[in-house]
């Protein structure tokens, strides 16, 4: 099969094509990417000689060159992760969010009919928003985004299913948990406090911390969209974790621990606005088609920090480049108790 994986060089995305890769090793792989600030050469780094996989740098939301592609390599399967995904990003400048995760894959919805293509497509569970406790989300229940990032990942979703219902185009819908694993980009929680605790700066934690999360690996998430991709139902959505939840601050001591560091670094600060209390799903749906998920949220967690602990060579060069900007500009006020409310 010939498959297009947009986003391939971002952090889920590069973790997809190794496992589809190593799973699949007759399949021919396009990674489509365009290269943003997270999304990187070097996450594929060992796999660029390898005459099963290409690299094409474009924009999804560029209509003439998704169509091109998708023709010159006869791509079967759109695999659909690019995307704008960090929510401290969309505060500080939301547009970007709607050009990419609702045009963009608005385009690639109209080059998958326009070709009969399947389209699979990556969501999260910050569509669902807010969730309280005693509950969690199924994939029926109705969508209520709270950031600018989960409103344009949810406003993508209700395009997908609509190409389903109103041409009948072949589409399945993943929601991931938070992932953690190799190749985050270090603005997200678990790679950003890895980092920190390996150079001995500060955490900062918003608000209290107790934040509830799902940290499930990027592995399972893999093997779940595998088993969707496999198995599952056209036209149906799969919610993809563990199933369970932790606290954020349970995740900061797992990294510390796992880091031998203590508690003295941890710093707490203003929170973010909007901030999501809780985030849970049900994934009942998923394992009806055989798949369980091989981590549990401590080991991912822990795994994440060991990985990033023995691989300075990939996060150091961002953490000295351009991503100090964003640093100074998301966290020196909070991390000096200067940031306003």
């Amino acid at each position: 099969m010939n498959l297009l994986i947009t986003g391939g060089c971002g952090f889920i995305g590069s973790n997809f094509v190794r496992y589809w890769l190593a799973m699949h090793p007759d399949d021919r792989v396009v990674v489509y990417d365009k290269l943003t600030y997270a999304g990187r050469r070097e996450n594929l780094h060992d796999l660029w000689n390898s005459s099963q996989l290409f690299l094409v740098e474009a924009d999804i939301a560029d209509q003439e060159s998704v169509r091109n592609v998708c023709r010159a390599h006869q791509i079967e399967l759109i695999v659909n992760f690019a995307a704008e995904t960090h929510v401290d990003q969309s505060i500080l400048g939301p547009l970007v969010f709607t050009e990419t995760n609702v045009r963009g894959t608005h385009v690639l919805l109209e080059v998958a009919r326009e070709l009969g293509l399947r389209l699979h497509h990556i969501s999260t569970d910050e569509v669902y928003g807010h969730i309280p406790d005693g509950h969690q989300s199924v994939e029926t229940d109705s969508l209520a985004p709270r950031s600018p990032y989960a409103a344009s990942k949810a406003a993508a979703d209700q395009l997908v299913q609509a190409y389903f219902i109103t041409y009948g185009l072949p589409v399945t819908i993943t929601r991931g948990a938070n992932n953690v694993g190799p190749y985050q980009y270090p603005e997200k929680a678990v790679p950003l406090f890895s980092t920190n605790a390996i150079l001995g700066e500060l955490l900062p934690v918003y608000g209290d911390g107790r934040q509830m999360r799902d940290y499930a690996h990027v592995y399972d998430h893999c093997t779940g969209i595998e088993a969707v991709l496999l198995r599952g139902d056209i036209g149906e959505v799969y919610n993809v974790g563990t199933g369970r939840e932790m606290t954020n601050l349970q995740m900061v001591d797992i990294v510390l621990e796992t880091l031998a560091k203590d508690d003295s670094l941890v710093q707490h600060v203003i929170d973010r606005p909007g901030h999501d209390r809780r985030y849970s799903m049900n994934v009942d749906k998923l394992r009806k088609l055989g798949w369980e998920p091989k981590y549990d949220p401590r080991r991912a967690v822990a795994e994440a920090a060991r990985w990033y602990a023995e691989n300075r060579w990939w996060w150091e060069p961002i953490r000295n480049g351009e991503f100090q900007e964003y640093y100074e500009r998301q966290y020196a006020a909070r991390l000096d108790g200067k940031a306003e409310r």
